[in-house]
């Protein structure tokens, strides 16, 4: 894929820093009539319970600004133009974005794109840095000298300013660019699927409180289960309240020891190795309270009884057949790690025999894997779903290949 040189409007573009009300106001008039609004934000997040925004970055095809969220108290004018208008709101990986949207007033834009994500329809690499999507694409090396900087302390220098910029000058060229490859190559409706789907993941995603992500309780039975859901609960709560990051109050492992040895008396729960250098020496009262109630109540078994036995030929089938997806991923030059993984493959043959122990869905009904839906299913699926059953056969065509694989239909 040939590169494009950087256009020339790249550095030509007027930049200001909004750091009062009246100016931000002004910026969201403008923000009104443009057609793409290119953001990103600068944030911090290792010391409290939600990442602190420090700094919005904003580009049109008219010009480039900051915001300054430490100096500005209620940035909200700007999320309800960004979330109102019919604009396309361009980002690059922008999850935390979303999630300061929707942590300040439940909405997200009409209309997004995913930089990142449109790369990975139109290369082998995701997910990709903003700096490798922009060399690849627009054949230009964005200035990256402040990876380090403490977005909260002020003032920001010039240097600061023009690293914080150069995450957006580029954002609607991308955009520009990426949009004529994907409509060339009929790939838009699968971006606008993905999207979708992210942006429901992402919403879904904000405020799950999902106890089963503590790590290290695979081998659990119900009763320390219950344990780890109680104390996993109060550290939730406890960290918002003290607005600090979960891990801070209460690490997964020492968790997983309470939950291990069931002990409900304080002083037994302060004399575990760890806990004397946590954040919770003065709530050893509340974290036995925790153990107490999971004792009571064990985290009832799935319904069904014992899971089924997976049949023997499943793992042979989804290691012989992974190498497919990154056959055809690679010559379509679509990310592999978009599409899926060596589970979703062996997921989608497991479906296919009809042995889906984990597919049940909230309606009780069986849930299609992810590459038997959508794009994923038109790209990969139908032609896992043609080998499996015999109408497609693999064979090697030259073993020197970088793809060796070829993919037959069988008389």
């Amino acid at each position: 894929m040939p590169a494009l040189p950087p256009p020339a409007s790249f550095s030509l573009k007027s930049s200001l820093t909004i750091t009062d009300p009246d100016s931000l106001d002004a910026l969201c008039g403008r923000l009104r009539s443009a057609e793409h609004i290119g953001i990103d934000t600068e944030f911090v997040s290792e010391d409290t319970f939600f990442p602190e925004l420090c700094l919005i970055q904003v580009s049109t095809t008219d010009e480039l600004a900051t915001i300054d969220t430490r100096a500005i108290e209620d940035v909200n004018p700007f999320w309800r133009v960004l979330t109102e208008g019919e604009h396309v709101t361009i980002l690059h990986a922008g999850r935390e974005e979303l999630n300061f949207m929707l942590r300040a007033i439940d909405a997200i834009p009409k209309q997004l794109f995913d930089v990142q994500i449109a790369a990975g329809f139109c290369s082998n690499e995701y997910p990709s840095a903003y700096g490798s999507v922009v060399s690849r694409f627009l054949g230009h090396k964005p200035d990256k000298g402040e990876q380090r900087t403490d977005w909260r302390k002020r003032p920001l220098t010039k240097a600061q300013i023009h690293y914080a910029l150069e995450d957006v000058r580029y954002l609607i060229p991308l955009y520009r660019r990426f949009v004529d490859i994907l409509t060339e190559r009929e790939r838009m409706e699968w971006l606008e699927e993905e999207m979708q789907s992210w942006q429901e993941e992402v919403a879904g995603a904000l405020n799950r409180k999902d106890w089963r992500r503590v790590s290290g309780i695979g081998k659990l039975g119900p009763t320390s289960l219950a344990i780890v859901r109680e104390l996993w609960h109060w550290r939730y709560e406890e960290a918002q309240k003290r607005n600090r990051p979960q891990r801070r109050v209460l690490r997964d492992d020492l968790i997983v020891e309470l939950a291990k040895r069931k002990v409900d008396s304080p002083d037994k729960i302060m004399a575990i190795r760890g806990m004397e250098r946590t954040a919770v020496k003065k709530n050893a009262n509340e974290l036995a309270d925790c153990v107490r109630r999971g004792l009571a109540s064990p985290v009832e078994r799935e319904k069904g009884g014992r899971r089924r036995q997976p049949p023997s030929q499943l793992n042979l089938l989804g290691q012989f057949l992974a190498p497919a997806l990154g056959t055809i991923c690679r010559r379509a030059e679509i990310a592999a790690s978009l599409a899926g993984t060596a589970s979703s493959v062996r997921d989608l043959v497991a479906y296919r025999m009809g042995f889906s122990p984990d597919g049940v869905s909230r309606n009780g009904k069986m849930q299609l894997p992810i590459l038997a839906r959508g794009w994923r299913a038109e790209l990969v699926g139908n032609v896992i779903d043609d080998l499996l059953d015999g109408k497609k056969s693999i064979r090697i065509s030259n073993a020197k290949d970088t793809d060796p694989l070829v993919f037959e239909d069988v008389d």
